[in-house]
């Protein structure tokens, strides 16, 4: 049976942190093959917004469609700090029911280290790790807050080019970063359009 193309639409969503609102009237519609680029000064809402996208928080007002199972990637990689690499990712690959391949390890440099406990991984390890994960999750919208943080330049360049093909293949991906993306077709938006 043939998966419906994703989509992410929201309308007139607004944030509130206490008594501060921090976005309002911010819509958007992606659909397959769409790239997004959340940009603004830290504390203005990327990740709030990236939370109320993928369903992991509740808009203050406006509403969020989406069509297409969910990844999320940020600055916590839920992997299992005292378990082997192998093991945290195998975990994980039970719960979403896939796992990260031979090839898709080695290209993210992780093949040699499946017998290493995730506390002694570096940052960039840690952060190609949950990568792998995502990957591996075979999720068709991709929510990426700040996935730079950490990755050498060469990382930093795997990480567009593997954004790039999951769009390519009908994906769609929404990134907060701070640093410039080489992705093809990716579009901007800029929090600072939507406080108040």
């Amino acid at each position: 049976m043939t998966q419906p193309a994703p989509l992410l639409s929201a309308t007139d969503l607004a944030c509130r942190r206490g008594d501060r609102v921090l976005f309002a009237g911010l819509g958007l519609r992606l659909e397959a093959g769409a790239a997004l680029h959340l940009t603004g000064a830290n504390g203005i809402g990327k990740s709030s917004l990236i939370r109320i996208l993928a369903g992991l928080a509740r808009p203050y007002a406006g509403s969020v469609e989406r069509q297409g199972t969910v990844g999320l990637l940020d600055e916590r990689p839920a992997l299992d700090p005292a378990a082997p690499l192998g093991a945290a990712l195998d975990f994980w690959a039970r719960i979403d029911g896939a796992e990260a391949t031979e090839p898709v390890l080695q290209r993210l440099g992780l093949a040699r280290l499946l017998d290493v406990p995730v506390r002694y991984l570096s940052t960039g390890q840690k952060k190609r790790a949950a990568l792998a994960r995502l990957i591996g999750q075979r999720a068709a919208i991709w929510f990426l807050d700040e996935p730079l943080n950490g990755l050498d330049t060469t990382a930093c360049a795997l990480v567009e080019t593997l954004t790039a093909q999951h769009c390519a293949a009908g994906g769609i991906a929404i990134i907060a970063s701070h640093q410039p993306l080489g992705i093809p077709g990716l579009a901007p938006l800029a929090m600072a359009e939507f406080t108040r």
